[in-house]
């Protein structure tokens, strides 16, 4: 079979437009038809990988603006590989949680709008060129702009400006650093922003180091990470459950990439000389969102600084510049995107039963009603607390290990987030499962459509905490080659690194 990743690209989109054009209930399921053809084509792409041989695959690299030196160039990798198949199986769940829910007006309008998030996130995951990354980095948040003002909670006008503020300093700033960037690396000739021609040629130090800290804010606001997280709180309550469960799930991962993608590649000797001030904001990260994660009692919060500190420990596995610390950053960003979705989705299974509340005060009783729904939500608080034998787990003691082997201190105070994620989880789901029933609780076990919903991605959940290597053996060639310029500059060696778009395929 001939894999063309621009299907795969284009496909949700030219869905929307198809959803958009049908009436209400046509409209919900060619919108799930549309996503199920897509997490195919990205199952398809994993069994097809050739994990022998590696590198880019699947290239597609042709001339967009020839005056600019912009290609348009997608391909396949160890970095991408899952998380593509990862985004698909997240935005797939979130059009079967809308399809059977006939309260959301205008499904058209939704599914064209959640189609073009869809295609700007595998965009900026395939992208190969440095100008089409910031296009599609920045073009994501368009579409959930909308989904927010639209489809949001009582406050979302002024929840969407703070996001559209936090996130649009940091997208200009790496607009601005892209095309410096391309211009220095240039020097004069024949501008080129394929990122394995502007790896060919590294900046001087002085100009990494600035054009590094745009990217890195954009990255850092975007996913988020303490102190960069003001938006997230009010975002976070007024997101639709859908949009929130892809945008916690997703959104936040494309900025991770980034780092590994572009930033380390292109800047290593920035990468190198601010690297213990990205350890110690992950290590802020981490221990802030698990202590917010433990005092707050909206699901919502505790889900969203639980997301805030995980996400510390994926910064933490990245700027450890340890292969094994950048392969559990990876495997961590797959199995927290597993985790958040179906329980996003769990909390507002819960606030129906609560008749709306999302204060796990509100909540209780339903874990000797609802059996099932008990078992479900246990599985996947185990997870989210990285129990040992679960994915999250080995991700975590990756990411650690990383970070012992060049900063102990900074590895031993970030085994404290781990003991904190087992409380906050554990105080979730105790609280909203075994605590006494709410005075206005319906206590009633998750219906068959809830399950078709929430359980596959269960399922895949534990295939993977049986199976870590699945997504272990691909990303590790990338996570070498995306940290091999910093690792020589911390070894004194130079930065330049050869090869070109061919060379890599």
């Amino acid at each position: 079979m001939t894999i063309h990743l621009s299907i795969m690209l284009w496909l949700p989109a030219a869905t929307g437009v198809v959803a958009l054009l049908l009436p209400g209930r046509a409209a919900r399921w060619a919108w799930l038809l549309g996503t199920l053809l897509v997490l195919a084509y990205a199952i398809t792409l994993l069994a097809d990988y050739d994990r022998a041989a590696g590198g880019l695959q699947y290239v597609t690299d042709e001339i967009w603006i020839a005056s600019l030196g912009i290609h348009y160039a997608l391909a396949a990798s160890g970095l991408n590989l899952v998380l593509l198949a990862t985004t698909a199986l997240a935005f797939t769940v979130a059009a079967a949680w809308y399809t059977w829910d006939d309260s959301v007006e205008r499904p058209g309008l939704m599914a064209l709008l959640m189609g073009l998030a869809q295609t700007a996130v595998m965009g900026a995951f395939m992208a190969q060129d440095l100008a089409l990354f910031v296009i599609f980095f920045d073009l994501m948040l368009v579409p959930f702009y909308f989904l927010v003002v639209i489809w949001g909670g009582p406050d979302r006008r002024q929840a969407v400006l703070k996001l559209f503020i936090y996130t649009l300093v940091g997208s200009l700033l790496m607009l601005v650093g892209a095309i410096v960037t391309g211009v220095l690396a240039a020097d004069g000739g024949a501008p080129s922003f394929l990122l394995s021609d502007l790896a060919d040629n590294p900046l001087a130090t002085g100009p990494q180091a600035w054009i590094f800290l745009a990217f890195a804010l954009a990255f850092l606001i975007k996913m988020p990470v303490f102190p960069f997280h003001g938006w997230m709180p009010d975002g976070y309550r007024q997101m639709p459950v859908g949009v929130l469960a892809v945008f916690t799930a997703i959104l936040s991962k494309v900025a991770a990439y980034g780092f590994l993608q572009v930033a380390i590649p292109l800047f290593p000797d920035a990468a190198v000389r601010f690297q213990e001030a990205l350890l110690i904001l992950a290590l802020a990260s981490i221990i802030y969102g698990s202590a917010m994660a433990f005092t707050v009692t909206n699901a919502r919060l505790i889900l969203g600084y639980s997301s805030l500190a995980q996400l510390g420990f994926i910064v933490l596995g990245i700027f450890a510049l340890d292969t094994r610390g950048a392969d559990g950053a990876l495997l961590q960003m797959v199995t927290h995107a597993l985790v958040t979705v179906p329980l996003i989705l769990i909390v507002g299974l819960l606030a129906r039963r609560a008749h709306g509340s999302e204060d796990i005060r509100d909540m209780g009783g339903l874990a000797f009603r609802a059996p099932a729904f008990a078992a479900v939500f246990l599985v996947l608080t185990l997870a989210l607390l990285a129990m040992p034998g679960s994915a999250n787990f080995v991700g975590e003691f990756m990411i650690l290990l990383g970070v012992f082997e060049t900063k102990v201190a900074l590895a031993i105070i970030a085994t404290a987030g781990v003991v904190m994620a087992a409380t906050y989880a554990l105080r979730l789901y105790i609280t909203a499962m075994l605590n006494r029933q709410g005075s206005d609780t319906d206590s009633r076990e998750m219906t068959f459509r809830e399950a078709l919903v929430v359980v596959p991605v269960m399922v895949v959940l534990i295939a993977l905490s049986l199976v870590p290597q699945f997504a272990l053996r691909p990303a590790q060639d990338g996570t070498r080659e995306a940290l091999a310029a910093a690792r020589q500059v911390q070894a004194g060696g130079s930065a330049v690194a050869g090869g070109g778009l061919e060379a890599r395929r």
